[in-house]
């Protein structure tokens, strides 16, 4: 007899295995100098955690996201048994966008609070922070409540919203993850096609992990659109360094 497995399951641990294994792929790669963001020297001068630390910070935030992902299934799930059909591609292409838009709205809001109210930074979110040169799998080192309340809830939230079936959710979470392991993965690679279709990248992410950049580029993992609304956005250009790789400079704004 063959063992199956429910989307709900698969929904909620393929975007961990996900994590792990493209954020793997770009360790590989952390070495292609001619394409750092940062010297690879400055990881060690400048981020005040160890990977080790990180790795087992990622983990605790894991370990709340499966919990969580568990139980909302679990609630919303249909108590018959029956795989519920799935709705035809244009449906799935329109519930994948209200879902970005979702999940971005709510974690440029909560993201900025974080950052506007100085308890909040100093004892929660400072330890994302503490990464000033981003690397991939540090993407979601967070403190706990953190990664509840950006990460967990604000899937959640994209989750219901949109009306998305546990199969759909497999490849948007996925894809989410991709996506915000891309963001941080410290790297300026030719024929990324993040690069190509969202202008919220790994380079726009870099100028928020910076001082100067701190109070900015909130938005996150998709659009920019909330940061040019509300007069958050800090553009900035790609410059080449002398040395090899690229650095990403502001744009001073008028």
């Amino acid at each position: 007899m063959a063992f199956a497995v429910s989307d709900e399951l698969l929904g909620t641990f393929v975007p961990v295995a996900v994590y792990w294994i493209y954020s793997g792929i770009y360790m590989l790669l952390g070495g292609l100098e001619n394409y750092r963001l940062h010297p690879k020297g400055e990881e060690d001068v400048k981020n005040i955690v160890s990977k080790g630390t990180v790795v087992q910070g990622v983990l605790v935030q894991q370990t709340f996201q499966i919990a969580v992902s568990l139980l909302l299934f679990m609630v919303v799930s249909d108590d018959s048994g029956v795989t519920p059909p799935q709705p035809s591609p244009l449906v799935i292409v329109v519930q994948f966008i209200i879902a970005m838009v979702v999940m971005d709205t709510w974690q440029y809001f909560m993201h900025r609070y974080m950052h506007l109210n100085k308890f909040l930074y100093k004892h929660i979110h400072s330890k994302h922070h503490s990464l000033v040169v981003p690397y991939a799998f540090g993407a979601l080192y967070n403190h706990p409540l953190e990664g509840l309340i950006l990460d967990t809830i604000g899937g959640a939230l994209s989750f219901l919203v949109s009306g998305m079936t546990p199969r759909t959710a497999i490849s948007f979470f996925s894809f989410a993850t991709i996506k915000t392991v891309d963001d941080h993965c410290g790297l300026w690679l030719p024929g990324n096609l993040f690069h190509v279709f969202f202008n919220n990248n790994s380079a726009y992410h870099d100028i928020h992990h910076q001082l100067y950049g701190n109070k900015y580029n909130f938005s996150q993992p998709f659009f920019v659109i909330w940061d040019k609304i509300l007069g958050t956005h800090m553009p900035y250009s790609l410059v080449e360094r002398k040395e090899g790789g690229f650095e990403a400079r502001p744009i001073k704004k008028d």
